[in-house]
Parts: structure tokens; sequence; C-alpha cells
């Protein structure tokens, strides 16, 4: 199994930054891969290096790292506003002279005064830019913090020239206004990147901090920490669930919105499953721990969301091309701003500002936050409605989609079909029941349950158990070889009555009874749609998306479960990899194709789609083929608008990035903003992407 380790970054200001990171730790030994987001502040590395060594290896870039904890993690501690507030009070009399010239009021500051306002903010509130582009000289690439350093200690050099030679006039309150406005941007920029997690820290905070465990009949209150598998424990009205469990006594209804994303309750008793994180609105009850921390539901939820935060999106890969080269771009444009107004005939100072303007206006934060801002604030808002997002790719495909395939059983139905008739040749049902109860006994098939739930008595052994994938199972069952499962296994004629059954019973799944190849009985079984199926096909059909059933099951069984759900397009008796088959003719044809399913039949096809989504109660291998879970299939609809909105937003993010360095460097370079200007808009992009990705924070599901 390959290793997974996540480090949480401190100390990135830019792309720039991020990728210094990313290339520091993809050179350590055993890295396989390695993902930094900027947003999100963390690294996902995959491979076995020590994380001693992977710490190391950030810090030597000139970052920090520690080893993010395998537990839900708390709401992080906001920016501090001090230095900014420090920045501001001491900015603000150097640029006053400048606002008050257009009324004609002229006040110059003694010297004295200017250098004692502009050197601490320069050299002390600054002083994180002179390390951080310190760092990135060291590793040999360029950063936004190199750019700052540049064009501040250019506009110092050019004061201290000036009160060196005589000069009047001198640039300190530029200097200081790029590194205030720098900081404001930053400090804006990290209040809202803790934002676009809440969604996240909010379903962190669900699980309470202390449980009352049962011991000797008596309460014990234990942190939720210390809990252990088997652990009896007691939740009273208004508590929420310190873990997963199994209810052992008492009846309530739950608010089990952390994972369906509705507050409707949901009525729950001894042997129903419960999770950690639900509100018990209106009963005491007991129950046995089955799952803690990260196996939970709500601890898989966390640690997937955390994940996918961590993990770029292909449509960063461009980003981060462009901004491996962006900041060495814009040093020479600087140098060449510089030497152009110099050799036009402009004073040094003027060509130098101009050159400086250039260096603050092209910060390549925007660019860097215009993605992962987005995706963070997306994934949050998805946990928090039923939907998880394996990684940022299943949310860039799901946009795209075009054509969607549904499974039957456990997917638009309920999965718990119930068995409604019984055909034998012989007459006798309790027999032929009894053998099928034998063969599918420890079944985890819904068919199987059915069949097994139906028989009250004894069931025989059986021996030689073998599955036969897409068909059935087969086995020995007091020396004779009995097959059960679809028509797949029959060979030869049909008996008159079973065909004539067959034929009667159309619209219903049946399952053939076959003992030595001739079919000796016919069961026929009844399922019902989930609640809010009907309602999800409608939403697909009115935003333009196909609909397909792909089913294993009997023409007659799936046409009869299409027609109630509003689907027109059907495949039936499909084994797995014929499932698989038609999603790669779909695509063929140009569609773009989600594959919605639960059980471990459909993980071919879930692998094989262009957006594999598996029910989230369903097996566990089409959980890990599919690249999202939803609670129903009501949630596919609102998957597909929040992919929708969340690109639009990126787009919107990439477009304001790229439009504002392209709009922004010629007018610095032509001498239309001032370096004091430029740090001001510079700030304000950052924050415009980081804010406009918050939208999606506030994203409903539309009922």
């Amino acid at each position: 199994m390959t290793m997974t380790q996540r480090l949480a970054i401190t100390g990135m200001t830019c792309a720039s930054c991020a990728g210094r990171v990313e290339r520091a730790l993809a050179k350590m030994p055993g890295v396989v891969a390695v993902a930094v987001n900027l947003a999100s502040e963390q690294a996902l590395i995959t491979g076995p290096s020590a994380p001693d060594a992977l710490v190391a290896a950030v810090e030597k870039a000139g970052y920090g790292a520690t080893v993010a904890e395998d537990r839900p993690a708390a709401t992080p501690a906001g920016p501090s506003a001090l230095p900014v507030i420090l920045a501001c009070l001491l900015t603000a009399p150097l640029l006053l002279p400048m606002l008050l010239a257009p009324f004609g009021i002229m006040l110059m500051l003694p010297v004295p005064t200017a250098l004692a306002l502009a050197a601490p903010v320069q050299f002390w509130l600054g002083r994180h830019f002179y390390r951080s582009a310190w760092a990135a000289l060291r590793a040999g690439v360029g950063s936004m913090d190199q750019l700052v350093v540049l064009g501040t200690n250019a506009a110092w050099g050019l004061s201290l020239y000036g009160l060196a030679t005589g000069a009047s006039e001198l640039y300190l309150e530029p200097a200081a206004a790029i590194v205030t406005f720098v900081l404001i941007g930053k400090f804006l920029e990290a209040r809202a990147k803790r934002h676009t997690r809440d969604a996240v820290t909010a379903l962190a905070a669900l699980r309470p901090v202390t449980a009352r465990v049962v011991e000797g009949g008596r309460e014990v209150e234990r942190p939720v920490d210390a809990l252990s598998l088997g652990d009896i424990v007691r939740v009273r009205p208004g508590e929420r669930l310190p873990a997963d469990g199994l209810i052992r006594d008492g009846r309530a209804g739950l608010d089990e919105a952390v994972l369906t994303g509705e507050s409707r309750p949901i009525e729950r008793g001894p042997g129903d499953p419960v999770v950690a994180g639900a509100l018990d609105l209106d009963g005491a009850i007991e129950i046995e721990v089955t799952a803690l921390g990260r196996d939970s539901a709500l601890g898989r939820i966390l640690a997937q969301v955390e994940t996918a935060e961590a993990t770029k999106a292909p449509v960063q890969r461009l980003v981060d091309r462009v901004s491996g080269v962006f900041v060495p771009v814009v040093l020479a444009i600087g140098l060449a701003t510089m030497l152009g107004w110099w050799l036009a005939g402009a004073a040094p100072s003027v060509a130098i500002l101009r050159g400086v303007a250039v260096w603050v206006i092209a910060c390549p934060c925007a660019l860097g936050l215009a993605t992962p801002a987005a995706l963070v604030a997306a994934f949050g808002s998805a946990a928090r409605h039923g939907i998880l997002l394996k990684d940022p790719a299943a949310l860039e495909a799901a946009h795209r989609i075009t054509l969607v395939a549904f499974d039957k059983t456990g997917t638009l139905t309920e999965g718990k079909p119930a068995l409604t008739d019984i055909v034998t040749l012989d007459g006798d049902e309790t027999i032929a029941l009894r053998l099928a109860a034998a063969l599918q006994h420890g079944s985890e098939h819904p068919l199987g349950r059915a069949l097994t739930t139906a028989f009250q008595g004894t069931v025989p052994d059986s021996t030689n158990f073998r599955a036969l994938p897409g068909i059935g199972v087969e086995a020995r069952i007091e020396g004779v070889t009995y097959k059960i499962g679809t028509d797949r296994l029959l060979t030869g004629p049909v008996p008159t009555v079973l065909a004539e059954a067959a034929a009667r019973l159309e619209g219903k799944t049946l399952s053939w009874l076959v003992r030595d190849g001739v079919p000796i009985a016919l069961f026929g079984f009844a399922d019902r749609l989930r609640p809010g199926a009907v309602a999800a096909v409608a939403r697909l059909h009115a935003m333009g998306i196909e609909v397909a059933l792909l089913t294993g099951d009997t023409e007659g069984s799936a046409q009869a479960v299409a027609a109630a759900a509003g689907i027109t397009q059907v495949r039936s008796r499909l084994l797995p990899a014929d499932k698989g088959m038609a999603i790669a003719d779909w695509q063929a044809h140009g569609s773009h194709v989600a594959m919605v399913g639960d059980g471990i039949n459909d993980a071919p096809a879930l692998a094989r789609a262009n957006l594999g989504i598996a029910i989230a109660d369903g097996t566990d291998i089409a959980v890990a083929a599919a690249g999202a879970s939803i609670r129903d299939a009501g949630r596919l609809a609102d998957l597909l608008v929040l992919s929708r909105a969340s690109w639009a937003v990126i787009r919107q993010n990439l477009g304001w990035a790229f439009g504002f360095n392209l709009i922004g460097i010629p007018l610095a370079a032509s001498g239309l903003l001032s370096p004091t200007l430029a740090a001001a808009a510079m700030a304000g992009s950052s924050v415009a992407v980081v804010t406009n990705a918050l939208r999606l924070t506030r994203w409903k599901p539309t009922r």
C-alpha cells in the first residue's frame, strides 16, 4: 500500500513559494509524488520518506513545516493584525503630504522624522520579505518577495543617494507604502483563506470532546480520544454522538446532516447503525462503539477532504508552469523598463521608480491562489452537503459530464428487495427456499439477504462455494451441486411451468435455482426506488444531461425500474466488464460519462467512467474505485451544479489574475502607475481572487 503523508507548511506567500516547496520535497529519496496547495497550506507526499527528513527539506528551502496530525484539525488561529496596524500608523504620516498636495496644502516632514517612520516598516515589519527572498535566492528561484525587496530597497537607495547629494526629493513613502500595502493584502488574504476552510472545520467541530461510557452499570466521563471499540456510550437528547456505533438500547430521532446534508429527523432504534456527529433530538440511547477517529464516517469525510485540498487540479499545472518563469521574466521587464526610460532621457530616479512599479505590480499571488482557493471552498461546501470528493480531478471532471449512467439495485432502488414469488417444479416451496438460503448464507448481495431473511429454519451446510461474477453462486449441498443466479445459468430447455412463470413475472427481478444443470425453481423479487430517485433523474434531464440505466438484471426488470424513474436508455443483462464496455462505447461517441453505482460489480465501470460516483453506503471497493461519493442519487445533480459553479469561479479568477498582470505591467512600465499605487493594486488583486472564491462557501443545493 502506498504511504501518503501530509505536512502543514508555513511561510508561503505566492505560487512560486509553493513551487519551491514542491521541488524541495520531490528531490527527497523515496518520494513518488508531491503536491503543495497554497490555499490550504498543505503538502501531500506519496512515498515512504521519513517525516523528519521531509520537514528538514522544507525548512532548508526556507519555510516551516510540521507533520499534519492524523485527526480532524481544529480551526486555525487567525492572522495577527498587529503588524498591519503598526505599519499603517507609521506609513500614514509619510503619505500625508502626498494626500494634501492636491488641496494646495504643502507639508514636508523633516528628514529625520521620515527616516524614523520608514525604517521600522522596511527593516522590522518587513523582515519576513528579506528572509523569504534570501531563501528563494539560495534555492535559485524567483519569488514575489524578491520583487518586493528589490522594489523597496531601490526606493531606499534613491533616498540615501538623495541625502548624500543634497537632493530635496526622497522616496521613503513609496518604500513604506509598498511594504504596508503588501502586509494588508497578505492579512486580508490569510483571513479569506481561513474562511474557505470554515465548512471543513465546522464538520470537525461536530464531534464532542468527551463521552459518557457505561462501566459496571454507572457512567464514567472519558475523553473521546480515549474511547475503545466495543465501549458502550450513553447519549442524551440534545447531545452529539461521539463515535460511530450500533444502538444497543433506546430509540431516538437523529439529525444526521453531518453525512446527508438534510436536517430532517431520522428514527433510529436497537440494532441501527449511527454516526459520529449526529445530533440526538429526542431520546436517550446507548450505543456500542464500532469505529473511531479516521475510521469513522465523519473521520473519513474529513480525511478525504483534507487530502483532496492538498492535491492539485489538472488545470493548476498550467498555472504552475506560468509561475515557474513569471518572476524571472518580471525582473527582466523591470530592468528593461529602467534602461528604456534612462535611454529616453529620463532622470535616473524616474527610470528606477518606473522599474520598481513594474516589480511591485506583477505579483504572482493572485495567479497562485486562483485555483486552490476556489477548490478549498468548493470541497468544504460539498462535504457539508453530503458530497465527498476524492480529489480535484473529480470536481473538474464533473462540470463536463453529458451522460449519467446509473446502476439499478442499491443505486436507483433501495437495494433491499423482498422475496415475492416462489415457483418450483415439484411444488415444494419450502425445500427450494431452504436450498437457496443455504447457497446464499452469509451473502451481502441484496437478493441473497432477501432469501436468507425469508427462510426461518436451519440451513444445511454447503461446501465448494464459488462465486460466479455477474451471474450468481454455486456450492455443493448434501452431495449435490446447486447454482442460483440469473438466467445466464440456463444452458438447456426450461421446464414449461418455470418458463410460464418467468413470463408472468416479467418486470420483477428473477433468480433461478439450478440442480446439476437443470432449473428446479424460480424466485421473484420486488425492490422500491430510492426516495428522490425520480426527482434526481428529472433534474438531470432539466440540466440537459442524458440518463441511462446499466444493470445485470433481466430486461423486464430493468425496463420496469427505468420507466418508474423516467429513464429511456436501458442496457440490461450486463456482466461487470460489459458495463465498462458500455461506458467506453458512449465515450467513443463523444460523451463525458458519469457512472453511479454501489457494488463490487460496478467497480470496473466506476473506474472506466470520466467520473465514478459511489453511493456512500455501498461496498468499499466501489467507493475506492469512484472519484466521488454521495449519500443518494438526489445529491448527483447537486454535485454537477457545484462543479459548474466552481469552474465558473476558477475561470473568473484565472481571467482576473492573468488580465491584471497583462494590463498592470504595461501601465507601470509606461509611468501611469506609481510604486505606491502599484502596491495597493497588487494587494487588491489577491484579495479580489480569494473573495471571489469565498462565494462558493455560501453555496447551497437547490431543493
